[in-house]
């Protein structure tokens, strides 16, 4: 009988013996993703004999190319097990009968993912974007004897649901739970070429580096269109306790998503205009949730009053709106008063414009918006850079909440807009 050897890095030793949560985080280079693979090749091996079966997982999975799919054969080309497996063009045949799936979860509903059940590990890859609805489907659905979950991820907020799974509070004493932090130095095969690209970064983009290669928590991406403007506002001190002027209208001003499982995110931005300062107290994020979702976290947290601003599209019926009836109708039957801020795509330069403008005016509630401005601090232009020329915001997950922030200001600069001029009546000459 032949041995495989496999060599591992010391950080992941922790992950070698049985658990039913595996987690491992950290910036490029760590390794991570080279880990599951072949710890997913070594366990198809060791469970042969039950016809090993295994799912990965992302998010959005628009092409295989996307998967680790490439990732895994050449692992199993790299051990010398090729005569095993029996890779297909959309799956992987593992040894004793079984498979290696490679999905996107938001091609699931409750009723397919039940097709997982049998499934002995399920790897999540790219798991800061995995949705709430997401995780909670996955996890009960792999519900083999013995079967385990793992994520790999780069940290970008401590509000992502597999971050508050995996590096919360309860998860400290959870016996179920392993988790390791990873990083380039932790890498003893770490590539002299990618050694060069962190040099590169370190020197040429200090604002991306810590997330990027480190594996910290999102802030402040350079070039990003708000990126100076937040760190003026760090500076400054308005980064802090705000208070609420309970003689003052609340404004929710929303970015519209939908409750369809293939939908943007939905983002809601509390905030009060307080003469020439602007409050931002408040902010809500979710993905495929339908709106008594966030009407019931405005009430719970103490917006039921709030005055409901919406772009231009709110009075449209979305295809995938079960109700057939229009977002801002929707929320004036559930009690509250809505109105449009004429702020379409077309004229995204002029609300970034606007935005940049007011920033140094605008307080931002410390504790509530961590959320917000991390997506206003990686808010940045997609680039064509073959041909060197912007092609606009990026839609990633930070434009939603960044477009639910530029339509608080555009609602903030149109009552002045709006005031009347006064007709001084004339007497003629004296």
């Amino acid at each position: 009988m032949s041995t495989l050897t496999i060599e591992t890095a010391r950080v992941f030793e922790p992950l070698l013996y049985p658990k039913r949560y595996k987690g491992a985080h950290g910036g490029r280079g760590s390794g991570k993703s080279h880990f599951f693979a072949e710890m997913l090749v070594e366990d198809a091996i060791r469970h042969q004999g039950e016809g090993f079966r295994a799912v990965c997982i992302r998010e959005v999975q628009k092409s295989l190319a996307e998967s680790a799919k490439k990732l895994i054969e050449d692992k199993i080309e790299a051990l010398g097990v090729g005569r095993l497996f029996n890779p297909l063009k959309s799956e992987i045949g593992t040894p004793g009968g079984g498979v290696i799936l490679f999905q996107g979860m938001q091609d699931h509903t409750a009723e397919s993912i039940k097709s997982l059940e049998g499934m002995h590990r399920a790897w999540v890859e790219e798991a800061q974007t995995l949705s709430d609805r997401s995780w909670r489907m996955l996890r009960p659905t792999i519900r083999r004897e013995q079967s385990e979950i793992w994520a790999s991820w780069n940290a970008r907020l401590k509000t992502d649901p597999v971050d508050k799974f995996f590096r919360g509070p309860q998860a400290k004493d959870d016996p179920a739970i392993a988790c390791v932090k990873a990083n380039w130095r932790d890498n003893p095969w770490f590539p002299a070429v990618l050694e060069a690209e962190r040099q590169r970064d370190l020197k040429n983009d200090p604002d991306a580096y810590p997330h990027v290669w480190e594996g910290e928590y999102v802030s402040i991406l350079s070039g990003a269109y708000y990126a100076k403007a937040l760190k003026q506002a760090e500076n400054d001190g308005r980064v802090d306790f705000v208070p609420i002027d309970p003689n003052l209208r609340i404004h929710a001003c929303w970015d519209i998503g939908g409750p369809g499982k293939k939908a943007d995110a939905m983002t809601v931005v509390i905030a009060q205009f307080v003469g020439q300062k602007i409050n931002v107290l408040d902010y809500c994020e979710g993905t495929g949730q339908v709106l008594g979702y966030y009407t019931e976290w405005l009430r719970e947290r103490g917006w039921a009053k709030a005055y409901c601003v919406l772009p231009h599209d709110a009075a449209q019926t979305h295809a995938d709106n079960p109700t057939g009836i229009d977002f801002e109708a929707q929320l004036r039957a559930a009690g509250f008063q809505t109105q449009k801020v004429h702020s379409p795509p077309g004229i995204v330069n002029q609300r970034i414009a606007t935005t940049r403008r007011l920033f140094p005016r605008i307080w931002f509630n410390k504790d509530k918006t961590e959320g917000l401005r991390a997506a206003l601090g990686w808010y940045h232009e997609k680039r064509d850079e073959e041909r060197g020329i912007g092609l606009g915001p990026d839609h990633d997950w930070a434009s939603h909440g960044a477009d639910a922030f530029g339509l608080m200001c555009i609602a903030y600069e149109e009552p002045r807009k709006t005031v009347q001029k006064l007709e001084i009546p004339s007497f003629g000459a004296v």
